[in-house]
Formats: structure tokens, sequence, C-alpha cells
């Protein structure tokens, strides 16, 4: 029970402490790096606590009831890999905090930055510790959605904003296609489990669709690492914040491709497809990574390529397939991190301190921050591969694994040149690095003259480059015991025989490192000059830029396609469309008519059996219907009246609820009716007006004979499928199931409501978050929403009226409207508390009688519907505080916390639960948990209505600003 609140709190304080420093004021710079940097901490130390588990090789897993009757459930899994990864998220994540609150400047809105990274850390969090796939996509996803937000903190930035497009465009498609390899592989298991799908790697490997789905998660964890051909938006992701591109693009969000990769190393691994395409990829992305990092001119321009090489080291490593490749990938995962991150900040250190990342610029920095130059020298040597420092033990392992026999090829054969090259190249960045920032003549022309940061802003450098050393020098009491959870939490009984000894000897791993060393010198030494003066970017390569290949694909797909195939299909009169729809489903109804034959036996009908004739029913449906058909006539040029005609089609229809026992429904259609009416009434006082030709053309009389045949057609078809439903026996439904267990598992005897709060409170809970979707969308649009100006002078009887009024000396502009409207006035504000309290009535008799969350919002947006009629835009904004959005949020927090309140008993999400309680001088009162739910339901319908009344009614207040734009203008209106 320890064990499983851990895990759920450790999950749950990021996401906890993004909303408390997202609450925070701009200004509050100190206390949000103070909150952000505890809860980073307090993560740390969770982590840090799971280590006796690990180390016993264990596994802790707590599984909360999502959706058990899909196999989904929250499922948290910690092994020694997914605690080594938790460990990097948590632990950087809090040096990176101390580090980002020197680094942001004052003026930055600070609090928003650490919002969003701590969300980050969340959703890391939520990836590697995932016991569900499923579940792992989500988190995933939320991993691209905040790092989207982070890499555009500085959205003001033209660069920072494409960049973070582009990141979220890759890894987002990358995230879809996961998607699609997770339920492929769920399909072939049959659970999304991971420790049935880590059980069941011969049953995947054997499958038939064991490509597609190995293809599918390639794409998604290929992505998200940055490998060839989708390492581009790595780079251009560099305009994010230095902290940013040290937590994200160095130890988290690009590790989380070959985590997954590592992860599912036992189940998709072993094959030659996977050998093939992994490390293809692998060995592209080394090289070509390696080799654009040395002409780069930008320090972290550098460091972007040189992490998308070493990613492609650890990608290429987990293709070998075999386990000492996973060790060594393991191995290098860790020490990338470290030394990664930590030359990240000493490149914002520079920046920050001397106003430039141009290396071209920069030189001789050692004798204005000796100290910073020193760890920064260091973490590069780490990145080189130089003796005593992390870097090249793993990298001493890598070359160890590329000179054994994988798979009989020329590839294979090859393997060990191309390794040396690529570390030929990376020690010639690192060398250029080093020399040409730190060492020479002072830097001419900076911004600032460069000096030490504050110490505090070193620290987190200071302390990963420790790591460095003291995992170089004393690698098995270092990260010994920590490599060994990770590996065997991933290989279990293949755990092979390693060694982490500093000195293995002369042989061929070391004799590579070797030439790679004196490689790399000379390689930097032959092209110190050209770098020296040359341009952005590789010889050769400059011109082929894979950033711009994408840029013009997706300009091409979401444009010029797009725009063709709308200039093709679409249209923006809503007849063609409402045409090509109707088409679409006559289609679709012939369809299978035509593949199983038109013969007799398919289009027989049977003989409704005659219970007699209701003549007032049957009147009120031809009232209805020549209301619908009035209003489909009078809909183009006169809508008004087509307003009126729906009016009278929808009253029909609600009386048809109420004829076949059907309450909940006729109350429902009755209130959304009246809402709906003063919403388009609202709306359409600001379209412009529509009028009829004289005579109609050829065209327009071919057009509207075929739209009466398509119409006509399509009413015979839903009145020949409607008969031939009802003269057939109805089939056995879930109906029964609901009437049964309404009340004695729902607690209500509504059964309608029963099913809309409980037994498909999941489906509600979508659909009223769709609904604060559509009105916070509906509101935005109207905002800038600017009338037409033939629409925006006032109607011809306030015309009217206003002139009489200022014919009249004794009168004012508007005091015959005052006068029209006294008494429906005087009634609308009498009846406001009488509707609010109609409102909370049918709320709380829902569950056992027709009403419910829905109806009472509708109804309560009723009451300030008639405020606004009343009184008028600007009085009712100053007399009643409504503040929509906060009903919208409130609302839909209501309703998720009531679902979540069920895993705090140990049920599923949204578990109604519910007794009877005994209220004073009452008695006895039937109460269900799903009443709070309803109750969420109310206060975001009323947010959401009211939201969308406001949009309309702003316009009132928007349109005399146009009128003075040439428009006549509005006299007395008053804003009403």
């Amino acid at each position: 029970m320890w064990d499983d609140a851990r895990l759920l709190f450790l999950i749950a304080l990021p996401f906890l402490g993004s909303v408390v420093v997202a609450l925070l004021p701009r200004d509050a710079r100190d206390t949000a790096g103070a909150v952000t940097g505890a809860v980073a901490l307090l993560a740390s130390l969770i982590v840090a606590s799971f280590y006796g588990d690990m180390a016993g090789a264990g596994v802790v897993r707590t599984t909360v009831a999502w959706l058990p009757s899909l196999g989904l459930d929250f499922t948290i899994r910690l092994d020694g890999f997914a605690w080594i990864m938790a460990c990097l998220v948590t632990v950087i994540g809090f040096l990176v905090v101390v580090y980002a609150r020197y680094y942001m400047s004052k003026r930055d809105p600070v609090p928003r930055f650490f919002s969003f990274l701590l969300a980050f850390m969340g959703a890391m969090l939520g990836v590697v510790l995932s016991g569900n796939l499923i579940q792992m996509v989500f988190f995933w996803e939320l991993t691209s959605l905040f790092s989207f937000l982070l890499i555009g903190y500085w959205h003001q930035n033209q660069s920072a904003r494409e960049g973070a497009r582009m990141s979220l465009t890759v890894t987002g498609i990358g995230g879809l296609c996961l998607f699609a390899g997770v339920l492929v592989i769920g399909h072939i298991v049959g659970s999304y489990d991971l420790d049935q799908v880590l059980g069941a790697g011969e049953v995947i490997r054997s499958h038939e669709l064991y490509r597609v789905a190995l293809v599918l998660v390639l794409l998604g964890a290929l992505t998200k690492s940055a490998q060839f051909p989708f390492h581009f938006w790595l780079p251009q992701a560099m305009a994010a914040p230095t902290p940013v591109s040290a937590y994200l693009h160095s130890a988290t969000m690009v590790k989380v491709g070959v985590f997954l990769l590592a992860r599912l190393w036992p189940v998709l691994g072993g094959t030659e497809p996977w050998f093939w395409i992994v490390g293809g990829a692998g060995v592209t992305t080394l090289l070509l990574g390696a080799y654009i990092a040395i002409f780069q001119q930008d320090i972290k321009g550098l460091l972007a390529y040189s992490t998308i090489s070493h990613l492609g080291l650890i990608t290429l490593l987990l293709g070998l397939g075999s386990p000492l490749g996973v060790v060594a990938a393991v191995f290098h995962l860790i020490n990338h991190a470290t030394f990664k991150c930590s030359l990240f900040m000493a490149a914002g250190i520079i920046d920050h301190e001397s106003g430039s990342r141009d290396i071209r610029r920069l030189s001789g920095l050692f004798r204005f921050m000796p100290i910073t130059a020193t760890l920064a020298m260091v973490a590069a040597a780490a990145m080189a591969g130089v003796p005593l420092l992390n870097g090249f033990l793993s990298k001493e392992m890598f070359f160890a694994e590329t000179i054994t026999e994988h798979v009989d090829s020329l590839f294979d054969e090859a393997l060990p040149f191309l390794a040396t090259v690529a570390s030929m190249f990376s020690v010639a960045y690192s060398l250029r690095f080093i020399i040409d920032v730190f060492f020479g003549p002072p830097p001419v022309g900076l911004p600032r003259t460069p000096h030490e940061p504050p110490h505090w802003m070193r620290f987190p450098v200071e302390l990963l480059v420790l790591a460095c050393l003291l995992v170089g020098i004393i690698p098995v009491l270092t990260i010994g015991p920590f490599l060994h959870i990770a590996v065997s939490s991933i290989l279990g009984d293949q755990t092979p025989y390693y060694s982490l000894a500093v000195w293995h000897g002369l042989n061929f791993p070391l004799l590579m490192s070797l030439v790679a060393m004196i490689g790399g010198v000379l390689v930097y030494l032959l092209l110190r000059g050209y770098l020296t003066t040359g341009e952005e970017g590789p010889p050769l390569m400059r011109r082929l830029r894979a950033q711009r290949i994408f840029e013009r694909i997706l300009v091409a797909v979401s444009w010029k396609w797009a725009r063709q195939l709308e200039t093709l299909l679409g249209t923006r009169r809503l007849q063609p469309q409402l045409r090509l729809l109707i088409c679409l489903a006559l289609l679709a109804g012939i369809y299978p008519l035509y593949i199983e034959g038109f013969g007799p036996r398919r289009l027989s009908f049977r003989t409704l059996e005659w219970h007699g004739f209701d003549t007032a029913f049957a009147l009120m449906w031809l009232v209805g219907i020549a209301c619908a058909v009035m209003a489909a006539i009078q809909a183009k040029y006169h809508r008004l009246a087509a307003l009126i005609m729906m009016g009278g089609a929808g009253l029909s229809t609600c009386i048809t609820f109420v004829w076949l026992s059907a309450p909940d429904l006729a109350l429902t259609q009755l209130l959304v009716e009246v809402v709906t009416m003063v919403l388009l009434l609202l709306g359409l006082r600001w379209m412009p007006k529509r009028i009829e030709a004289a005579g109609a053309s050829a065209r327009m009389h071919v057009r509207r004979t075929w739209d009466l045949v398509v119409v006509i057609t399509a009413g015979l078809g839903i009145a020949m499928l409607s008969y031939a439903v009802m003269t057939r026996p109805l089939p056995d439904s879930i109906a029964a199931f609901f009437a049964e267990r309404a009340y004695t598992e729902g607690g209500g005897t509504n059964v309608v409501n029963v099913i809309l709060v409980d037994f498909r409170g999941f489906d509600t809970l979508g659909e009223i978050t769709v609904l604060a979707i559509v009105a916070l969308s509906v509101f935005a649009l109207l905002r800038r929403f600017r009338p037409a100006p033939e629409s925006i002078g006032m109607p011809e009887q306030q015309r009217l009226q206003a002139a009489y009024d200022t014919a009249h000396p004794d009168r004012k502009a508007g005091d015959t409207v005052a006068e029209y409207m006294m008494l429906p006035r005087l009634i609308m504000l009498w009846l406001f508390p009488v509707v609010g309290v109609f409102a909370v009535y049918i709320l709380m008799r829902g569950h056992d009688m027709p009403g419910g969350g829905f109806a009472a919002g509708v109804a309560m947006s009723v009451s300030f519907v008639m405020q606004y009629m009343a009184s008028g835009t600007r009085w009712v904004e100053d007399h009643l505080r409504i503040l929509p959005v906060r009903w919208i949020g409130i609302g839909l927090l209501t309703a998720l916390f009531t679902g979540l309140g069920a895993w705090l008993f140990g049920y599923p999400f949204l578990t109604s639960h519910f007794q009877y309680v005994t209220l004073p001088v009452i008695g006895k009162v039937p109460m269900a948990s799903a009443l709070l739910f309803d109750l969420g339901v109310y206060s975001l319908v009323v947010g959401a209505t009211v939201l969308m009344l406001i949009a309309l009614a702003h316009q009132s207040i928007r349109s005399p600003k146009i009128s003075r734009k040439g428009a006549p203008p509005l006299a007395g209106t008053g804003g009403r």
C-alpha cells in the first residue's frame, strides 16, 4: 500500500506543482523557482527511495481500475530500467531548475516557464513508469505537447515558433504511428499490459503483422529521438531557452525514443528487419550528425548535431540485436545525459555572460571564466571519449560490439570502420568547441564583457562534471550497481557478463580509440582555417537541408493540395455541401442492397398492425411537417420566418416526446429549443440581407429541380427504412440491462439520467469536454467577427422609434423602446430567481425523475438570456458578475474529480455510490455521488451557453465603433 501511494504521488506531484506555479503572479520569479525546485527535489527523493526494491531485482507495480471491461487500467510499473530513467528525469530536472532560476530574465513570465517544465517532467515520468502501452502513448503525446510549449516559450521569436511547430509536427505524427503500432501489438497479444507484452516476444515475432507493428513503432521511436531521416527538427528546437535544451534535448525527451527501443527490445528485437531498419538508421544518424556538427558556428547547433550523433550511436547498439549491445546502449544513454546536459548549461552560461553563441566571435574565454571553461572542457573531453571519463568507457563498449559479427553482410564488416570515422568526427567537433571558444586572443565586439556566473548557476555543471569524472575513474563503485539494475530488468536471464574495468589491455577497441583521437585531431587541424571563416553548414551538403524539404512537403500537403481539393470538391456555400452529404448517404444506403441483390426477399415489407388512428397526434405531425417544409423554403431569403417555422417543428418534436412517454427528452428539447432560438436570433441580427432576384434563370430551375429530386428520394428512403424496422421484431437490446440495474447499481429511478451520469459517465465526460471546447472556440471566433457594413445600422422599426423620440423635445432617444419593454423587462427581472430555483429543482430531482444536470444548466441559461434581453448587455454585466469561463472550468473539474474520487476507495474511474442520508426535518433522502458529476455538467452547460450568449451580445457594443468608419450611426441603442 505504501509503494502504491508513493508511485501515484510521484506521477501526480509534477502536475500538481505545475498547476500551483501557473497560478502565481507573472513577477513571482523567486517563488516559482523555489516551488519548482522543491517539487523536483521531492520527486528525486521519492525515486531514490525505491533503490532497495530495485537492487533486489524487483518490480513495483500498482494498478488503478480505469476501464477494466476494455482491459485498460492506469498501471504504474517501476523496474530497474524505468528507475534509472526516472532518476535522470527528476535529478537532472532539479539541476535544470536551479540553473534556470539564474538563467531566465526577470522580464520573462518565469512562472509560466516553470509550470511548463514541471508538466513536462510529469509527462516524462508517465512514459517511463507506464505499465500499459495505451497509457504510455498518452503520456508520450503529452511530452510532445509540453515540449512544444517549452520550445516556443519565447513566442515573440519567429525561430522559436517555427522550431516548436516543426517539433510538434514531426513527433506528433510519430506518436500517431506509435499509437497504431501499439494497437497492432495489443491485437496480437490480446492485451496492452506491458508485462504480458514483454512475455509474448515469440508470439509477436512469429505473427504475420509483426512487420507492420515494427515499422509503426519504429516510426514513433525514430521521430522522437531525431534519427535519420527525422533528425532535422532537433537543431531547429535550439531556439528554446538553454535550460529547455539542457533538459529536453540531452537527458529526457530525445531519450524517450531510445528508451522505447530498449524497452521493447525483448519483444521486437533480434530479427533481420529490426537489424536493418534500426541499425541502418542508427549508423546513418551517427555519421551524419557528427559530420554536420563539425561545421556549426553556433555552440548550441554544434551540441544539437552531436546529440543527434550520440543518439544514433545508442540506436545502432540497440539495432545490432546482441545483449552486450543493449548493455552498451544503456550505459551510453546514462553517460550522454550527464556530459551533454553539462555542456548545454555551459553554452548557456557563455551566452548569458557574453551575449553571443557564435564560435567565430568567441575566443580566449578561459581567461575571463576559468572555472566554467575547465568544467566545459572536461565535459567536452567526455563527449570525445577521452580516457578516465565516462564517455570513454561506453565508447569502448561500442567499439567492442562493432567488431563482433552479427549478420553476415558487407554492412557488418564495414561497421568498425564507420564507427571509427564517426568517433574521429566526434573528437574533431569536441576539439573545436574547446580550442575555438576558450583559447586564442580575447574576444572583440561582444555585447557584454564575459565573466563567471553566480555560483549556484554553475553548481549543476560542477555536479554533472564530477559525475563524469567519478564514473570514468571508478566505474565499478559508482555506476556499476545502477547499470546492473537497469540492464538486468531488460535482459533478465539473457544478461551477459560485462566488465567496467578502466583498463582491458591492448585490444582492438583501444586501438580504434587511439586512431579516432589521432584522426580527430588531424581533421580539426586540417579544417581549422576553413571553420574560422567558413559559412554555416557542411560542405557539399550546405544546400541540402532536411528542414527545407520538410517545409516544402508540409506546404504542399497542408496548403497546395488542400486548396486543390477544396477547389475540386469544396464550396463556401452550404447548399452544395448538404447536397453532397445527402447523396453520399443515399449511396451508403443503396450499396448494401446492390451487394446483396434487389430481390423480393430483400425488399419485402411486413404489414403493420392497426391500433387505431389519433387525429390530434396526426394533425400535430402535419403541422410539424408543414413548419419544416416552410422553413426549408424560406431559409434563404426570409431567415426570421424560417426560424419561426423551425421553432414550430421543434415544438412538434417536443410534444411527440411527451405523447410517447419520454418526459426527459421533452424537457430537454423544450429548454434547448428556447435557448437555441434566442442565440440564433442574436446571430441573424448581424447577418447581411439577401434580396431575391426578380426572375430565376434556367440554371437555377434545374438546380432546384435536382435538389427536390434528391430530398424526395432521401425522404422516401428514410421512410422505407423506418417502416422496415418498425414492422420487424426488435432484437435483444441493452435497454433491459439498464432498466433492471438503474436503481440497484445506480441509485436512481430515472433510467435516462442514470445512464448519462453513471453507466455512460465516461461518454458524458467526453461530451461536456467537447462542449467546453466548442464554447471557447465560438467565443474566440466571435471576438474577431465584425458584421457586414450593411447589417450594422438599426432595423427600420428602431430607426422610426428613434426618429419619433428626437422629434419631440420632451423625449430622448430610446424612450419609446424603454416604454415598450417596461412590463416585459419587469417580468423577466422577477423571473430570474424563479427560473434559478426551477433549475436547481430539476437538477436535484434528475436522478429519480425527469431533469438532470444538462436540462438544469440550460434552464439556468434561460434566466441569464432573459436578463440580457430585458436590460441589455451593459446593464447585465454591470450588475451580474457571471464569469462563464470559470463556470466551465469548475464544472469540468467537478466532473473529473468525481470520477477520480472513486479511485480513493479502490473502484474504477467514475464508479458511482449511493445511499440514503437522514436530514433534519426532511428525513431520509437518497443521495448518489453521481449528483456531484451532474453538478459539474450543470455548471459547464451554464458557462458554455452564457459564454456564447456574451460573444453574440457584445456585437451590439462593438458595432458603433465600426459604424464610424462608414456605416450609419447607431443612435439610441444603448448597447442593447
